[in-house]
């Protein structure tokens, strides 16, 4: 993959050939004071731009912080206004999204959609547990339903296996969601399809949220199924937990850009 932004890293440009990394290496720096009293969006060039104090916020690549419609900018001048003493950019996952979008993916979209389609060939939900059989039981309550949805809408026919041992999807089930995912490959949602699919380990999942056919919560319920069965057997680790929630924290915020694309 091509070389396309630099990151600024510890005072000296660093380049990363994935350009999700850079676009999050960039956005690796001390949290600053918040500086601003008012925030904004506006309408200019076709597009919705953030404004801190009546001036443009620019990403960490420094391309202007402006985003494809009002209530996408609207969800950013939100995390901005919620901001206490001290900017958590953490806690803006719609901010880096698109930051992410902007720096990121809008230089190579075919890349991260490659990306996806990496993950749709191992799809967590074509892998089945062998037992014990509730735990079959429950994958399939929570995945037969996502197969069969994008062998009908996406004309996937994807391949199930039982255990951990790789199968190979069909090239025509990859190309038909590499041609759904060509039709809506604009950086922001892109950006927020990135992250969804990696989040869960499907890209069927995220695909699904991006359609209607689940929602963000359902998506996130499916995608932990094995996980909560280990849970339910052994308990829950404290510090899995408190990083469980600030994904989901993620996957919310991926999915509200989502919806307001």
């Amino acid at each position: 993959m091509r070389e396309l932004l630099n990151d600024l890293e510890a005072g000296s440009f660093v380049s990363h050939e994935n350009p999700m990394e850079r676009a999050r290496a960039q956005m690796r720096q001390p949290q600053p004071k918040r500086f601003y009293k008012t925030v904004e969006v506006t309408e200019a060039d076709g597009g919705f731009p953030v404004l801190l104090d009546g001036k443009p916020v620019r990403t960490p690549g420094r391309a202007y912080l402006a985003l494809p419609t009002a209530a996408a900018a609207q969800l950013v001048a939100d995390e901005f206004d919620a901001q206490g003493e001290i900017l958590d950019i953490p806690a803006m996952p719609v901010l880096r999204l698109a930051n992410t979008a902007l720096d990121g993916v809008a230089q190579d979209t075919q890349a991260v959609l490659e990306d996806i389609l990496r993950y749709a060939s191992c799809d967590l939900v074509c892998y089945r547990a062998d037992g014990p059989e509730p735990l079959v039981a429950r994958q399939a309550e929570c995945w037969d339903a996502v197969i069969d949805w994008a062998r009908a809408s996406l004309s996937a026919r994807m391949v199930l296996a039982e255990g951990v041992m790789h199968v190979d999807q069909p090239r025509e089930a990859i190309a038909a969601i590499g041609i759904h995912l060509n039709a809506r490959k604009d950086p922001f949602r892109l950006a927020a399809l990135h992250v969804m699919t990696s989040l869960t380990g499907s890209a069927l999942l995220a695909l699904a949220v991006d359609t209607g056919e689940l929602t963000p919560d359902e998506a996130w319920k499916a995608a932990h199924v094995d996980e909560d069965w280990n849970i339910g057997q052994w308990g829950e680790d404290a510090d899995a937990k408190a990083m469980r929630a600030v994904r989901h924290r993620d996957m919310i915020g991926a999915a509200r850009l989502l919806a307001a694309l």
